[in-house]
């Protein structure tokens, strides 16, 4: 070991923030047995032993998407035989055989980037489910579907969260950040929120005082020091406003998009990124383990490197499956509960944000 290396060992344990070139020497090290311990470390001082999940059905609204993003197997054109779009009155139904299960806390809506829907659509469906269902929590809406919303309506990003927040939006999901690189965004993704206008929407939300997730897409075309400023930008951010709740990664399954051609990450690659993530985003309290992505064996393992989450039950994931996730689309709560045990930690059922429902 180097001693930028043996510098950094001592930084985590006397709890100093890591820096960009610390960063780098992290992803540069092939020692993951050692990067895990010390992402370990960290989350046992942040976290404790404590692991959460919560019961949760995603719904996507619509895969009729304008961005057409070359790393989304989901999104479609309308004339598309794959396309569907679902009125508010499926929408509903869904929503309401999911809330026939006690522990239901959560429904996590995102979609695509509509052409034609008006944002008063997605204002009546949100007003429509609290109506419904007033107990359930609405995670809805990443930032890019706000800045689509604000660029459909005419509305500054701000009004259109107060609009949403007013209808019964109670957090935003994390998903869009992809890599929040120009470069790497001018290349997959040019149609929809640039870098800095998602994370300009994340701070209109936090200011509001509506919470959100953040995430990272990674092994596509992005450089580690693309991965490393991500971080860092992510964690600038959560300095200013506190406002986010968990990190999510994302590694990119690549089947059925135009870069079919690159391979899956690694699992070497995939447990060193979550643990880097834990180390460098030192103020954040979530890093969530996402078993849609990663499958359940190697979540389970991640605990080992820093996550403390597991997300929850989901129930019919549509997004991550169209591009060739193995995992299965929903899980058991009993079977959550039991990876979680495997491992010697303790499972704790909470809801959208973060207060603890049961200890298991």
């Amino acid at each position: 070991m180097n001693a930028h290396l043996h510098a950094i060992e001592t930084k985590v344990r006397d709890g100093v923030r890591l820096s960009k070139e610390d960063g780098l020497a992290l992803f540069a090290c092939q020692d993951l047995s050692w990067l895990g311990y010390l992402a370990d470390q960290v989350r046992q001082r942040i976290s404790g032993d404590y692991v959460y999940f919560n019961v949760n059905r995603h719904i996507n609204l619509t895969n009729i998407c304008t961005s057409r993003c070359k790393f989304c197997a989901f999104g479609c054109d309308a004339d598309s035989r794959q396309a569907y779009q679902m009125s508010k009155e499926r929408v509903l139904e869904i929503a309401r055989q999911a809330a026939t299960d006690p522990d239901l806390k959560e429904l996590h809506i995102v979609s695509g980037l509509h052409p034609e829907w008006p944002f008063d659509y997605y204002v009546d469906v949100i007003a429509s489910l609290k109506q419904a269902l007033p107990a359930i929590h609405l995670k809805a809406f990443t930032a890019v579907e706000i800045c689509h919303f604000a660029k459909v309506s005419g509305k500054p990003v701000r009004e259109v969260l107060q609009i949403l927040q007013a209808a019964g939006v109670n957090s935003l999901p994390g998903g869009g950040a992809e890599i929040l690189s120009d470069r790497v965004r001018q290349a997959l993704c040019p149609n929809k929120a640039t870098a800095a206008e998602w994370l300009q929407a994340s701070y209109e939300a936090h200011r509001l005082g509506l919470k959100s997730n953040a995430s990272m897409l990674y092994g596509h075309v992005e450089t580690l020091e693309e991965r490393v400023d991500h971080l860092l930008a992510l964690r600038a951010l959560q300095d200013e406003t506190g406002g986010f709740q968990t990190f999510i990664c994302f590694p990119f399954h690549s089947k059925n998009t135009e870069l079919e051609h690159l391979a899956r990450t690694s699992q070497w690659d995939d447990l060193k990124t979550m643990a880097i993530s834990r180390l460098l985003l030192d103020n954040f309290k979530n890093i969530k383990a996402y078993w849609i992505m990663l499958t359940l064996p190697l979540a389970q393992l991640a605990l080992g490197f820093g996550a403390n989450d597991m997300d929850g039950t989901v129930s019919e994931e549509k997004i991550m499956h169209a591009a060739g996730a193995k995992s299965a689309k929903s899980l058991e709560k009993t079977t959550i509960i039991e990876t979680i045990r495997q491992v010697g930690r303790i499972p704790v059922q909470r809801d959208s944000m973060y207060n603890i429902l049961k200890v298991l």
